[in-house]
């Protein structure tokens, strides 16, 4: 732990989180990690439809606590969707203090990382305070914060070495990327990406799109993270989600390195944008 009290801001860029969950996650802090204050910015717990807040809300409330030097870190809250609403909007009004912050998130969240990671901001994919909800939860709340106040590597996926550059994505958020301002240059990089609640033939129809993309041909490889909840098709598809990689892959002649320790559950291993050396703090 670093000297002092660490400061980490939670805000919610895309859907509501409930104010039950924000306890129970401030009593994990408090209780494993004493010198960690966690802020939960009250636009957290709002509603606007689908949303925690309509878009100037959201977008306020991420801009005020990026910009807030008292924070070391910004956490994003939950998923659902909203993030790429206002990540634009976003990245146009941080100022010095932002660029000294990690921002950790993952699925929808992705929208913000990517934009952030584009423009020279510090990210990482990793376990939310809305996972807490999910069995075994607890441990994924422990593990963020051991990144968020030390830098743990032992929170890290474990087959990054820090030989490349590494980013995580679930892989529907990412094929929207594709063509955005949003979207970072990835080439190089080893991508690991991860889907949940999706057929396969969708599966397949995202990889056709983010293969198709040059600076992702240029990638030093993907691994291939879990994908879960997979509703059931008629006909059968044919294909695991890992075939499906493999063929796109082989199709594109991007290295396929295995699989990926990340996932929408709380086994999700933290992928920093870039490398983990270049991290502040």
């Amino acid at each position: 732990m670093r000297d002092g009290k660490v400061k980490i801001a939670v805000v919610a860029p895309a859907s509501r989180l409930e104010p039950e969950t924000a306890e129970r996650v401030q009593e994990i802090a408090r209780t494993a990690y004493p010198g960690v204050k966690l802020v939960f910015h009250p636009q957290c717990f709002l509603a606007s439809g689908h949303f925690a807040g309509d878009d100037e809300t959201r977008m306020n409330a991420f801009v005020e606590v990026a910009n807030d030097e008292a924070f070391s870190a910004v956490w994003f809250a939950r998923g659902g969707y909203g993030s790429g609403r206002i990540a634009e909007g976003v990245l146009e009004r941080l100022h010095a203090a932002a660029r000294r912050k990690l921002y950790l998130g993952y699925s929808d969240g992705a929208f913000l990382l990517a934009g952030l990671y584009r423009h020279g901001y510090h990210a990482a994919h990793g376990p939310i305070p809305h996972d807490v909800r999910r069995v075994g939860g607890e441990d994924a709340v422990k593990r963020a914060l051991s990144f968020l106040a030390d830098r743990d590597a032992a929170a890290l996926e474990p087959t990054i070495d820090g030989k490349h550059p590494t980013a995580a994505f679930n892989m529907t958020i990412l094929s929207h990327l594709i063509g955005t301002r949003l979207m970072p240059d990835l080439s190089n990089h080893v991508l690991m990406l991860e889907e949940v609640s999706e057929h396969l033939y969708a599966i397949d129809r995202s990889l056709v799109h983010i293969v198709s993309d040059e600076t992702l041909r240029r990638a030093a490889g993907v691994r291939l993270g879990r994908c879960s909840d997979i509703p059931s098709n008629d006909p059968e598809f044919g294909q695991t989600p890992e075939q499906i990689m493999q063929h796109w892959c082989t199709v594109a002649g991007i290295p396929y390195l295995g699989r990926g320790d990340i996932g929408h559950d709380a086994e999700n291993k933290i992928v920093p944008f870039g490398f983990l050396k270049d991290m502040p703090g």
